[in-house]
């Protein structure tokens, strides 16, 4: 669908939705847990959806309370030999080591621009862990027939921090104990968040500097009761609506969360954006915006918005670990740079690691989401401000895998003339 997005200013406070990164792995964590578990502050988006199909597949039973309330009867049990993680780069990941479990041959498939990143860094370790493995040249589909052994692996984590969740959750399961040494770890607090995750279901995962793991086998997962917190990510992007185009409290938020993207905070704050935080929200206020330096090496997901903000500040801003976009949902450091051009910023990529983003005025424009739901928040966050007109997004219906209610609630938060 192509959305039409007029600029305007906002004023308001609204709610994101759970992060989908927690509720996956609290997903994965109630299934692997003999018993029942509640799982509250559940929102649906595209992901969770995948997620949750999964753990039908492998033998949870799933019971709806209300509309943001599941109920998880956990064990692994399968019932199917096919895995659809639609466009879910985290549960094709997770999901993977967690089916090495059974002792049959279980098929991962997903579809449109997952079928384009790379699922290499999987095959070896899974193989060096007695898992029999087919892949598709380093790509979905995967099919894996465990049960997967504990013992010593390497892996690479350069790319990604999603497979090494899927092993920490999976091999406390497993029948001997595990050491998992990572080479050139990224995105840890995403690490942190899996830690935590299997605590609160009571099995432990031991690390020194995220370089190596220590996992007990032979653990037991059992059933809890957890809210799932809100979504930073999301956040992020209302966030600098706020301080690009007015004023926008963001409430369900802890500003203690382990999620990698409380670093918007820092940014915004170095652009010079008005910033109050309280125990469960974060405004943000727009003031006069300066270039600002930011390394998003161990945030990625947050290039998208920190492009947005840095596009309304004076200046010429410099983000490091651009590298890390290459393998999302699209090439998002050349994404950006061709949709924000026609928006009429410049971005320039002087090498594999920085990003420098010229601001200026934003300009009537018809851009495309590259079928990634955070480029579309980002174009549309920019839309705001745009001079004598308004900006036309293409494919804005992506935003559905994060955030289906996005559009909504920036309309939600305009000023009305």
């Amino acid at each position: 669908m192509d959305k039409s997005i007029p600029a305007g200013s906002l004023r308001g406070e609204l709610t994101p939705p759970c992060s989908k990164s927690y509720a996956q792995r609290a997903l994965a964590a109630s299934l692997l847990a003999d018993g029942r578990s509640v799982l509250h502050n559940l929102a649906y988006c595209d992901d969770t959806r995948a997620a949750v199909r999964c753990i039908e597949t492998l033998g949870a039973s799933v019971q709806r309370i209300d509309r943001q309330t599941l109920a998880v009867e956990g064990g692994l049990d399968p019932v199917g030999n096919r895995l659809f993680v639609g466009e879910s780069g985290l549960a094709a990941r997770l999901f993977t080591p967690i089916a090495a479990l059974c002792g049959f041959p279980v098929r991962i498939e997903g579809e449109g621009t997952l079928l384009h990143r790379p699922m290499a860094m999987l095959v070896e370790p899974l193989r060096a862990l007695g898992v029999e493995v087919r892949d598709g040249g380093g790509y979905l589909p995967i099919e894996v027939r465990g049960p997967i052994r504990g013992g010593r692996v390497e892996v690479d984590g350069s790319l990604s921090s999603q497979f090494v969740t899927g092993l920490l959750l999976a091999l406390p399961v497993a029948g001997r104990d595990t050491v998992i040494r990572v080479h050139d770890p990224v995105s840890t607090p995403y690490l942190d968040m899996t830690i935590a995750a299997a605590a609160a279901f009571g099995v432990e995962i031991l690390h020194e500097q995220y370089r190596e793991f220590y996992i007990a086998g032979g653990q037991r997962y059992r059933p809890a009761e957890l809210r799932i917190e809100g979504d930073w990510s999301a956040a992020a992007a209302l966030l600098v609506a706020g301080a690009t185009a007015g004023e926008v409290t963001v409430r369900n938020l802890s500003p203690l969360s382990l999620q990698a993207d409380t670093a918007i905070c820092t940014a915004l704050e170095r652009a010079g954006a008005g910033l109050v935080s309280e125990a469960d929200s974060v405004t943000a206020l727009r003031r006069e915006l300066r270039a600002f330096r930011f390394d998003a090496t161990q945030c990625p997901d947050l290039f998208p918005a920190l492009v947005a903000l840095a596009a309304a500040a004076e200046g010429v801003s410099v983000i490091e670990g651009a590298g890390r976009l290459r393998s999302k949902e699209c090439d998002r450091a050349d994404a950006l740079r061709e949709e924000y051009a026609r928006l009429g910023i410049a971005i320039d990529l002087p090498d594999e690691n920085r990003m420098l983003v010229r601001g200026g005025a934003i300009r009537p424009a018809e851009v495309w989401s590259h079928g990634d739901h955070r480029i579309a928040m980002s174009l549309a966050v920019a839309a705001l401000r745009c001079t004598g007109g308004s900006v036309t997004l293409r494919n804005a219906e992506v935003v559905s895998k994060s955030y289906p209610g996005f559009y909504e609630a920036l309309d939600a938060l305009r000023i009305q003339a």
